[in-house]
């Protein structure tokens, strides 16, 4: 299970931070996801990380923007998204994955288990 937090309403340009926090499984054994879902739209996969943190992947609709991080400790993961621009709006997830290393991360059939979605909004 998943607990996910920190979407909302902000402006072009602004930052927001979403946490996802897990439980019911032993968080460090598994890499992480994040997708999002835009009205009208299938859900994409724009980010992964692996169970150690120690390899990162992003779409280049989001690279140099966002920046997603764990920590085991706290068994949770954190999505920093900065300079959001209204094309950034959707329902955001995050998903574990089935191994502890990133393999076909885009794909949600990669993914076992989702967050509840937090809505990101982003306008003027």
């Amino acid at each position: 299970q998943f607990v996910q937090s920190g979407g909302g309403l902000v402006q072009p340009g602004e930052s927001l931070r979403l946490s996802c926090t897990a439980s019911g499984f032993t968080f460090e054994y598994y890499a992480m996801g994040w997708f999002r879902q835009a009205p009208g739209k299938e859900r994409e996969g724009f980010s992964c990380i692996s169970s150690s943190a120690d390899n990162t992947y992003y779409t280049d609709s989001v690279k140099g923007r966002f920046t997603i991080s764990r920590d085991n400790a706290k068994n949770t993961v954190y999505l920093q998204m900065d300079n959001l621009k209204p094309e950034d709006t959707g329902t955001y997830f995050c998903a574990a994955h089935r191994y502890y290393y990133c393999s076909g991360w885009t794909a949600s059939s990669m993914y076992d288990s989702w967050g509840q979605g937090s809505q990101v909004t982003v306008s003027s």
